[in-house]
């Protein structure tokens, strides 16, 4: 069995600087800066048979490439926080890749939760974090923005645990979005 997410990578650029919002949390178990991502769809656990026909059915997306940035915090949980992030500005591309990745998972009946899609980078999880401090942690960066970057493709990560440490999570496949111009020097 494989645990599996789509997701859009993020740039060093982009990463690096939300590092530094990494602090002053209690229960907050930060992230490492390589699990930074913006997850598209979350497909659980599934069987090689399944991943392999899932990878089949991603490929076949034709989507733009999107231009994203990073808008304000937020967290999830209403009276528990269970993590709090960074907001992704919302935008037409990046809703229809998502939607895509769902048809797919859809096409091969693999449940999916029933959260409404909310862009964001995943920067901690919380443990035993009051509201209050969670509250007060996002409003101390409402006014974080990264600048605008363009995704050239997204991925297929499995994640995988590890003892006493974070899940690691290895891009299994990547999938170009059409579009995308490279920043000079990339290549």
């Amino acid at each position: 069995m494989l645990r599996l997410f789509a997701a859009l990578p993020l740039p060093p650029e982009i990463s690096r600087p939300l590092r530094k919002l990494q602090k002053d949390l209690v229960g907050a178990r930060w992230r490492p800066e390589e699990n930074f991502h913006v997850t598209l769809c979350f497909f659980g656990e599934l069987r090689h048979t399944q991943a392999r026909d899932l990878d089949e059915l991603l490929g076949e997306i034709e989507a733009p490439a999107p231009t994203l940035s990073l808008e304000g915090a937020g967290w999830f949980g209403r009276r528990e926080p269970t993590a709090v992030w960074a907001r992704v500005r919302e935008s037409d591309e990046l809703r229809g890749l998502a939607s895509a990745c769902e048809r797919a998972a859809r096409r091969l009946s693999i449940p999916l939760e029933r959260r409404p899609f909310t862009p964001h980078v995943t920067l901690a999880y919380c443990h035993a974090t009051l509201l209050e401090d969670a509250r007060a942690w996002t409003e101390r960066h409402q006014a974080y923005s990264s600048e605008p970057w363009q995704a050239g493709a997204f991925h297929l990560y499995s994640s995988q645990k590890r003892d006493g440490g974070p899940s690691r999570y290895i891009a299994e496949a990547d999938y170009p979005l059409s579009g995308f111009t490279a920043p000079e020097g990339m290549y």
